[in-house]
């Protein structure tokens, strides 16, 4: 099957990744231990999704540390171990991921900037850690919490010590610790039909025309799937992120309306 290579990935950089993670499949099924990748983007996430079947020795679960997460790590989990078990599919608290969070927060909230998620992730790659080794930074008021496997939240909440001219501190927390609600809000209107290409106006305030661009040019992905198809259909509780300008999940459809157009809720991540 062609690849597309338009989302910013060469064709070396997927196909050291395909190997990479099918290595990691294999050393799962012949260990009989769990193996883990890096966090993985949404083009890297899609390049997991579309690998042939067969290639694979095991399946995987993605999982980054709270629902809807962007940046994800793929567990592959031999199926001798789900046996183990007693149940084919094990949870993501159960498969032990190798990663923490860490809360920052200002010293003297008073005092404090108003940070953003590129200040925050530009303090922590300062620090001289790479992207791939931390996950999502979500933001609440006058708070952060960073995913980043182990090893690197400790060195984030031992070093990181400013986010811009703000004076931070910070401590690690267990997963379910982080009590992250994202915020949404409902976005209802009509739509000719629950093409992709109908649904991103809806979304986006925006034309059409405008915004057909970004699924020819691989911007868009479902459920963690890259689809350059305008005409795809979309399914109800899917989720979709465009790069660049955010995400939302699709909620159902209302009935028709007399113009024969159909009544389509979503909700927008903001």
């Amino acid at each position: 099957m062609a690849k597309n290579y338009s989302n910013g990935n060469s064709e070396k950089e997927v196909h050291l990744l395909e190997r990479r993670l099918i290595d990691l499949s294999r050393v799962a099924y012949q260990r009989d231990i769990i193996t883990f990748t890096d966090f993985l983007n949404l083009n890297e996430q899609n390049i997991l999704h579309t690998l042939p079947k067969d290639s694979l020795y095991t399946g995987y679960i993605l999982f980054g540390g709270y629902a809807s997460a962007e940046r994800q790590m793929a567990a592959f989990i031999p199926e001798a171990l789900s046996l183990r078990y007693g149940k084919k599919n094990l949870l993501p608290e159960e498969l032990g991921y190798p990663f923490q969070a860490v809360e920052i927060c200002p010293r003297n909230i008073r005092f404090a900037e108003d940070l953003t998620h590129r200040d925050f992730l530009g303090a922590i790659l300062n620090l001289g850690i790479e992207r791939s080794r931390t996950g999502d930074i979500l933001l609440e008021e006058h708070r952060a919490y960073l995913f980043a496997q182990t090893e690197i939240a400790e060195l984030v909440s031992r070093e990181l010590s400013n986010v811009r001219h703000t004076p931070v501190k910070c401590r690690l927390t267990e997963l379910e610790g982080v009590e992250y609600v994202p915020r949404t809000e409902a976005v209802r209107g009509t739509v000719s039909s629950v093409r992709l290409d109908s649904l991103l106006p809806l979304a986006f305030s925006s034309s059409r025309s405008r915004l057909s661009g970004l699924i020819e040019g691989a911007k868009v992905f479902v459920n963690g799937k890259l689809i350059t198809s305008n005409g795809y259909q979309v399914k109800e509780n899917d989720l979709i992120s465009v790069r660049g300008m955010g995400k939302f999940r699709y909620i159902g459809t209302g009935g028709k309306t007399k113009k024969n157009r159909l009544s389509v809720e979503i909700e927008r991540y903001i």
